[in-house]
């Protein structure tokens, strides 16, 4: 009974030995009496106990990796503190384990040397406007130097720059100087261009005006000059009409006369200082006196 315990427990051991099982985006390096025999992949792996054994298990899944806050020194001689994280994946198993004592090590010492290297050729503003450009360039470095290890560097992230305190307290003072500047800026614009717009609405109203000025006068000259001509025209139909009527009535010559003294009485009447009166007009004045007489005895009749 108890040999069949023995039995079964040695099984059982040899078996765990003996069977292994592989979990999916892991891979298992084998090696057999101490010399790399094998990758073993996802699923179900058969290795010989006691000659056999699982060295390291490696991940082939997307790992990042943040690299701890380093005072890097920037070429005008100003302290920052960079703080990075950088994702990388294994594509080789077998490297990634022969090839360098600590994968994780040797990539981290790897990102400090060189964002030291890059940072320190550039100054404080272009650290921070040049965000995209080095982390280009530590991706780049770092996925040639870390290919022989078996390792692809896929993206280099830099989160956070820190300059020090009086220097944030120096680019906080620019700021908002330069954010003043842009408002004094935008104001002074505005009103310039209100000044602009004030002044071509006066100008285009005072050409409105003085068009409706020009042609309020056009209008009033001409409303002048048709009353002007009728009047003219009546005043023309009115001695026509005369002319005629005393045609038709054949007036004798006193009566002309009578009418000439009347003519003369209107133009006596006027807004002259002096009157002139024609040589034809003092015979009318000349027998004034025989008309006197003549409207006398017609009254007395």
């Amino acid at each position: 009974m108890w040999i069949l315990l023995v039995l079964l427990v040695i099984i059982l051991i040899i078996a765990f030995n003996t069977i292994k099982i592989v979990k999916q985006s892991e891979v298992y390096i084998i090696e057999r009496l101490g010399k790399f025999h094998k990758v073993a992949d996802a699923g179900l792996t058969i290795i010989i106990p006691f000659v056999d054994h699982v060295r390291s298990v490696v991940s082939l899944k997307q790992q990042t990796m943040d690299i701890p806050p380093q005072g890097v020194i920037t070429q005008d001689n100003v302290t920052i503190t960079i703080d990075t994280v950088v994702f990388y994946k294994i594509t080789d198993p077998a490297k990634a384990v022969y090839e360098i004592q600590n994968l994780k090590k040797g990539i981290e010492y790897l990102a400090i040397t060189t964002i030291r290297d890059i940072v320190g050729k550039m100054d404080l503003d272009d650290t921070f406007s040049s965000r995209d450009a080095i982390n280009d360039r530590l991706r780049v470095i770092l996925d040639e130097a870390t290919d022989q290890w078996g390792c692809k560097v896929d993206r280099v992230e830099i989160k956070d720059i820190t300059p020090p305190a009086d220097i944030r307290d120096a680019m906080e003072k620019q700021m908002n100087a330069e954010r003043n500047k842009r408002a004094l800026i935008l104001q002074a614009e505005g009103e310039r261009q209100s000044a602009i717009t004030l002044a071509e609405g006066k100008k285009e109203a005072a050409i409105l005006e003085a068009e409706a000025d020009k042609e309020s006068k056009i209008r009033r000259a001409t409303g002048e000059a048709e009353a002007i001509k009728k009047v003219a025209e009546a005043k023309a139909e009115e001695i026509h009409m005369v002319y005629d009527a005393m045609m038709k009535a054949k007036p004798d010559e006193k009566l002309v006369q009578l009418k000439s003294l009347e003519a003369l009485k209107e133009v006596a009447n006027g807004e002259a200082n002096k009157v002139f009166i024609p040589f034809e007009a003092t015979k009318a004045l000349g027998s004034l006196g025989s008309v006197a007489e003549v409207m006398k005895d017609k009254k007395k009749e």
